[in-house]
């Protein structure tokens, strides 16, 4: 396996405004990408580095493509259907190492009140030696009849492709907020509380 960057013990949280994560997707013959805000993000890292634990929250209200107008449709019931439900999540707590020095995270995605497997494949890109930041890059695919949007595909394409830019720090020294520990004597995670910071999402 690849050696490269690795993230110390405990949790690290979405920190700053270089966070992106965007998405495209076929609309009428053409590519449109777009960005969502992100409410939240934390990953709980072990002992040897490793993550054992992910979870991401997204307000879906703050899709951006650039037109109001289709951004107005996207939040509709028949897409996000982002009135009634207005966050859409992902977690996971099963990574599998990849031969290149990243990992593969099965999780599961909960989207318009209904929840479906997610595979995000991602790695640490870089980290400051120090443990004050580090940098995560992510790749994903959505079947969006999986989260039950189905429309004609000509109108919208069935797969979405999501990519992941993310800039975390750490939650104290292996502390979680308030004091509750984050990773236990053993290496497994503990319960945490979420940082619930705002992190503006771009257009990749």
């Amino acid at each position: 396996m690849t050696a490269g960057p690795r993230m110390a013990a405990g949790t690290w949280s979405v920190s700053d405004s270089r966070t992106r994560l965007g998405f495209a997707v076929g609309n009428l013959g053409r590519t449109v990408h777009g960005s969502l805000p992100c409410s939240w993000g934390d990953v709980v890292v072990d002992g040897s580095g490793a993550p054992v634990r992910a979870s991401v929250g997204i307000d879906l209200r703050g899709v951006a493509t650039g037109i109001a107008r289709r951004d107005a449709d996207l939040c509709r019931p028949r897409f996000l259907n982002a009135e009634r439900h207005p966050t859409m999540t992902w977690t996971a707590e099963r990574f599998t190492p990849d031969a290149d020095g990243g990992w593969t995270a099965e999780g599961t995605l909960s989207l318009r009140g209904t929840s479906a497997p997610l595979t995000v494949t991602g790695r640490v890109e870089s980290a400051d030696p120090a443990g004050g930041w580090a940098r995560l890059r992510g790749a994903a695919v959505l079947d969006r009849t999986a989260v039950g949007i189905r429309v004609p595909a000509v109108l919208v394409g069935r797969s979405v492709h999501i990519t992941i830019d993310a800039w975390l720090s750490p939650v104290g020294a292996g502390r979680g907020i308030g004091g509750s520990s984050s990773v236990a004597a053993d290496g497994t995670a503990a319960p945490h509380v979420r940082s619930g910071m705002v992190a503006p999402l771009t257009v990749l």
